[in-house]
């Protein structure tokens, strides 16, 4: 798999002339794209907008044929394959290096955007009107791009990339409000996968869950099953997982069959203080004072 360090010697090794900036590059694609035909990896952002009759787009361990006017994101050093793209309408690729980003606000604004770390599958799907405000932005990154570079162009153009991923942000909760009712309330489906893996005794074998096992049961990334919880819950995925066996330790605890430690030990904690500092701070007492106040 190549790694590319730079734009151009991407673009040179898929037959594409050099870009005019060497951190910068914008790519149309028409009728069909070869861009990219052979996975690679590189020291770049990526953002694309396709609306596609056929072929497969991949990034990450995904795979994926895209439904019509979809875009995807891609951070540095994920794997990038396009292959026997054919498009209804025209699509773009916008990349820029992570060193185009230094000194800009956007250099560490961008890391709060979840969906860079998405999967294939987890696309953002357009409407027409949404759409419009997309290429809107683009074309002014094109029209940029082309001109004469002076002392705002960068600003400029970062300016309009910032405006891509805000209006992404505000679409993709928009997308999360809409999937709810399609595919069921996802807080209800993590309790019951977690459920599962305390029903399976595997806290005692395997430890506390973490969120990329919960997520890989749910056949979802990481990223996108937080964004979901906490679009639904208001709570990030640890946050309920830890809400979900303080649960289980508040119930364990009307018992008096074991003591604090062997609960916590039980429910996959290996360190009895942190367990009961999560047990305070959720709950308002120890699991100590919370056992006394139950006896009497």
């Amino acid at each position: 798999m190549n790694h590319y360090k730079t734009i151009n010697e991407m673009r040179l090794s898929n037959g594409v002339l050099p870009s005019e900036h060497p951190l910068l590059s914008v790519y149309r694609c028409t009728d069909n794209c070869t861009f990219g035909a052979v996975a690679f990896t590189g020291d770049f952002y990526a953002i694309g907008f396709k609306k596609l009759r056929s072929g497969v787009f991949r990034y990450g361990l995904t795979q994926y044929d895209h439904a019509n006017g979809s875009m995807s994101f891609m951070r540095p050093r994920q794997v990038i394959q396009f292959r026997d793209l054919e498009f209804e309408e025209e699509g773009f690729l916008l990349f820029f290096h992570e060193d185009y980003l230094d000194g800009h606000p956007l250099h560490a604004a961008i890391r709060k955007y979840g969906f860079f770390d998405y999967e294939v599958n987890e696309a953002l799907h357009l409407s027409p009107k949404e759409e419009q405000t997309i290429k809107e932005l683009y074309e002014k990154i094109e029209t940029e791009y082309h001109n004469n570079e002076d002392e705002y162009s960068r600003d400029i153009i970062l300016a309009h990339i910032d405006s891509i991923l805000k209006y992404a942000q505000r679409f993709y909760k928009r997308q999360f409000l809409h999937r709810a009712p399609l595919v069921g309330a996802m807080v209800s489906k993590f309790n019951e996968t977690l459920s599962e893996y305390v029903a399976g005794g595997q806290l005692t074998g395997d430890g506390l869950p973490t969120v990329s096992l919960l997520a890989q049961r749910l056949h979802l990334s990481p990223r996108y099953m937080s964004d979901l919880l906490k679009q639904e819950t208001g709570k990030t995925a640890i946050e309920l997982i830890h809400l979900f066996l303080i649960g289980e330790a508040k119930n364990l605890l009307r018992g008096e069959g074991q003591s604090v430690s062997e609960i916590a030990y039980g429910l996959g904690f290996e360190n009895l203080p942190y367990f009961s500092r999560l047990f305070k701070r959720e709950v308002g007492v120890s699991p100590n004072q919370y056992k006394r106040q139950l006896l009497n």
